[in-house]
């Protein structure tokens, strides 16, 4: 009797210790809310400075990608010197790069070889066989590019067509001798020659004219010299009753349709 009254009594003391533990954690809930809304009051009464309300991880994300890729397009990187001032890439530059990665499918566009030097000043008209020729182009080449290098930079390529351009106009300033070269070679691309063409020789003239073909190989082109496909490769059976060769083929046909049906004895 004894055990049981003292489990029943166990029993009644739940219920009371959970309902303080209910108690004791809504008056926390209530006293972290107070404390929150206290904060705020505090924050606008005195905001700090240069402060900016916390946003989601997510924003922060987009905008980071944003900016990244704003850059990117402008040709600067983020944080770097300069990262609001956008590369523009100017019409004489343009050119530099088509002559630069022309017929070369690893290069860059940043460095020019010496091949692709002489058909720039070829294509745009900075070689005219008096005052510059091929020889001196090359010799202006070697004498600007680095002595370990074979190609030259975009600097270099200007300070090479400078030291053409004052042989090229030499009744002009040197500013103003270079800025005629610029215009000569400022929207030109590679131009494109020397493509094969088919050349017809009498040789194949003679193999491919089948007015000449003889044998089995007459009968497969027609007149026109076009082929047969099938019928000229393979023997067809003719079943219509003439026989091969006869030139009024099916003109029996067209006569017993044009006579009127006879009538039966």
């Amino acid at each position: 009797m004894g055990t049981s009254k003292s489990c029943v009594k166990k029993h009644k003391d739940r219920p009371e210790e959970s309902n303080t533990d209910v108690e004791s954690e809504s008056w926390r809930g209530s006293r972290g809310q107070s404390n929150m809304e206290e904060f705020k009051v505090q924050t606008a009464k005195h905001p700090v400075e240069n402060s900016s309300p916390m946003r989601p991880h997510s924003e922060q994300s987009k905008e980071h990608a944003a900016k990244r890729l704003s850059s990117a397009s402008n040709g600067t990187s983020d944080g770097g010197a300069g990262a609001k001032t956008p590369v523009e890439i100017t019409a004489l530059e343009e050119s530099f790069r088509k002559f630069a990665i022309h017929g070369d499918t690893r290069a860059t566009g940043k460095e020019m070889h010496g091949k692709n030097w002489s058909k720039l000043c070829k294509d745009c008209g900075v070689i005219d066989g008096k005052n510059i020729t091929l020889t001196d182009v090359d010799i202006v080449f070697s004498k600007v590019k680095n002595k370990s290098s074979r190609a030259i930079t975009y600097s270099q390529f200007k300070e090479a067509l400078a030291e053409l351009a004052r042989k090229r106009f030499k009744e002009k300033s040197s500013e103003d001798a270079a800025q005629e070269v610029y215009h000569m070679i400022e929207g030109k691309s590679p131009v494109i020659s020397g493509v094969t063409r088919a050349v017809a020789s009498p040789t194949v003239s003679r193999l491919t004219d089948t007015t000449k073909f003889t044998g089995s190989h007459k009968e497969r082109f027609d007149e026109t010299g076009r082929g047969k496909g099938k019928a000229g490769r393979v023997e067809m059976v003719d079943t219509s009753g003439y026989v091969p060769g006869y030139k009024h083929a099916g003109s029996y046909e067209k006569k017993v349709q044009g006579k009127p049906p006879q009538k039966p004895m």
